[in-house]
């Protein structure tokens, strides 16, 4: 059996200290195969979002270790820690952290540019990403003028823009009608069978979550049921 993407091994993490010390997560284990999609479900506080920014090397463990392709993460520095998560990882987020008065090209490109990546092919594969998800028609138009549906996609295109392994998405559709909702999952479930990218979400949606190949529920900061195929 091939190794994991991304392991998770006897996960701690805890906030403050002392009598005020809260245990986000208590000893978990979890691995996400190359190419699979996982639900991570589970009440408000039951430590679903702290797991994921701990895999996305958003922030690090207390204790316990992440492992990337077999390498353990916390020796990697603080610049190799950036320049992994901007190559390997794209995030699609509730909030669509857009720059409002930026154009939806600009928007889509901010990865590249952060990378250094020179303008010429920012903007080719800027406006290729925008043609994926077929926006390439608004690259000018600003970021605010977007319906909430238009703002999801270009969110997904600047997550596509570093050809990730790996899509990070935390309620990816919570602030959509349920018809755009519909259209954003299928938009993400097909870059994971099309492109073989690992897909983790976080979600309140059973619906969601049961499209995914399995599902964690997570509860006080241990999975309490998992589901699926590798269950």
């Amino acid at each position: 059996m091939p190794s994991p993407l991304l392991s998770a091994s006897t996960l701690h993490k805890t906030y403050g200290s002392g009598a005020s010390a809260f245990e986000a997560l208590r000893g978990l284990d979890l691995d996400i195969a190359a190419g699979e999609s996982v639900a991570i479900t589970g009440k408000s506080g039951s430590g679903k979002s702290t797991l994921m920014h701990l895999l996305a090397l958003l922030d690090r463990p207390t204790s316990g270790t992440i492992t990337l392709d077999g390498t353990d993460t916390s020796r990697m520095s603080a610049r190799h820690l950036n320049r992994t998560r901007n190559t390997t990882f794209g995030f699609v987020f509730q909030q669509f952290f857009l720059n409002a008065q930026a154009s939806v090209l600009d928007n889509v490109t901010l990865p590249l540019r952060i990378a250094g990546v020179p303008r010429r092919e920012r903007t080719a594969r800027g406006l290729a990403a925008l043609a994926q998800l077929e926006l390439d028609d608004k690259a000018d138009n600003r970021a605010n003028d977007l319906s909430g549906g238009q703002k999801q996609r270009v969110v997904i295109a600047r997550a596509l823009i570093n050809r990730p392994r790996v899509i990070f998405a935390d309620e990816p559709t919570g602030n959509l009608d349920s018809a755009t909702g519909g259209v954003v999952e299928d938009i993400l479930f097909g870059l994971n069978r099309s492109h073989g990218i690992s897909l983790v979400v976080v979600t309140h949606d059973d619906d969601l979550a049961a499209r995914c190949d399995r599902s964690v529920h997570m509860r006080d900061g241990v999975i309490a049921v998992h589901e699926g195929v590798a269950a």
